[in-house]
């Protein structure tokens, strides 16, 4: 009788190699999935042939790159989802995209369920699973570190036990999540919020101290909401932002240090450096002020606020978040043009705009010859504006009034 097959989300790390054994103990045939999201210098290869020899009947390797830029960063972008006000939800945007394939694959590979690495008291755990049963309800999900209970020692006696290759033990103090959009820092020193981050918590983005003392200018050019040329050059998502982190990591962008709110209920220290994240966030931001109106910002930043929420809990495939992915795939339309930005010591700052779609009028702005503005208008306008309140207060005179009498 065939074996029922699972599919697991596979890193190569301690966990999911041991989980390969522990799935085959509890009677499956195990088919591992590893996604290069951009995670720096891993040797997708390597962790494949380690998944098979570990006791994988297969093992997927996927360059999803591309589509999570596409699918998943730049609806974010759109958004200028920031979690908290702070976080870009590097590590929450994958999840989806991870989930999303296991669910696939799952339904080509014709398993009974999905697995994941995750603990108890992970995040990871609620995305991976509620965007896995929003695309399958029907899918079983397996958690092995969540059932087990092991601890790390007992996990090294299994990999021993069983021939499977670990990392060092003095291999990081820190455990770290790295995609495109940037990089997660936790554990460790950084588990003390009194403790400032070291600077070999860091890998992307140069101590700001450290970074060079000339500042340098880029030029992002964005069509409808979305970058498409850095400096003049057009290039797609991806290598725009691969060079545009390069470039504001060098000098210190995109590193942040906060108490976040996670979703299992407790208050956690996050630290992460995202510098094109950072970067393009900004410049978006400021090039939607010039192009967009007053009444569409000032509603839109509260939906903004919401979106970042919903990519943080899991919520991608809610039927909210897709509607507001319709309201700002339309508000974008407006949103070309080019933005400055000067990166230095740490910051990425605005420095010039210019849009064919721009609302700002320079014969209404200035204050010098070809002034257009027309002063006499102000004298009704003001006096209709202020009406309400005047109406009221004579009747109820204002506090400052009576005491004055």
């Amino acid at each position: 009788m065939a074996k029922e097959k699972v599919v697991l989300a596979y890193s190569g790390g301690l966990d999911t190699s041991v989980a390969v054994k522990w799935l085959q103990d509890q009677g499956y045939d195990v088919i591992t999935f590893t996604a290069d999201v951009g995670q720096g210098a891993v040797d997708l290869a390597a962790i494949k042939e380690k998944a098979l020899k570990t006791g994988a009947v297969k093992a997927y390797v996927m360059d999803l790159k591309k589509e999570l830029v596409e699918n998943y960063v730049w609806p974010s972008l759109k958004a200028n989802a920031m979690y908290q006000g702070a976080y870009p939800l590097s590590a929450a945007l994958s999840r989806p995209l991870i989930a999303a394939h296991l669910v696939e694959i799952a339904e080509a590979e014709g398993a009974v369920a999905v697995a994941h690495g995750c603990t108890g008291k992970g995040q990871d755990q609620v995305r991976i699973e509620v965007c896995a049963k929003a695309l399958k309800p029907d899918i079983e999900v397996i958690a092995p570190v969540r059932d087990w209970h092991y601890t790390r020692e007992q996990e090294l006696e299994i990999a021993t036990k069983h021939g499977i290759p670990v990392p060092r033990a003095d291999s990081g103090i820190y455990s770290v999540d790295e995609n495109l959009w940037g990089r997660s820092i936790e554990c460790g020193p950084l588990e003390d919020p009194w403790n400032e981050p070291l600077s070999d918590a860091f890998a992307m983005t140069k101590d700001p101290w450290e970074a060079p003392d000339k500042p340098e200018y880029v030029i992002i050019s964005f069509e409808k909401g979305l970058p498409v040329a850095l400096d003049g050059e057009k290039m797609d998502g991806v290598d725009l932002i691969q060079k545009l982190n390069a470039i504001a990591g060098k000098h210190g962008v995109g590193r942040v240090d906060m108490i976040e709110d996670r979703l299992v209920g407790f208050k956690s220290r996050e630290v992460y450096e995202c510098p094109a994240a950072i970067t393009l966030i900004q410049a978006h931001k400021a090039l939607e002020n010039m192009t967009l109106s007053k009444d569409v910002l000032s509603t839109k930043a509260g939906l903004e606020s919401k979106y970042a929420e919903l990519a943080y809990v899991g919520y991608w495939f809610s039927p909210l978040k897709e509607a507001l992915d319709v309201l700002f795939d339309h508000i974008e339309g407006h949103v070309t043009g080019d933005v400055r930005v000067r990166l230095y010591k740490g910051q990425a700052v605005v420095v010039g705009l210019k849009s064919p779609e721009s609302l700002y009028s320079l014969d209404l702005a200035t204050y010098s010859e070809g002034d257009a503005f027309d002063h006499k208008a102000s004298v009704g306008f003001i006096s209709i504006w202020g009406l309400p309140i005047k109406t009221w207060r004579q009747k109820h005179p204002a506090p400052s009034a009576k005491a004055s009498k």
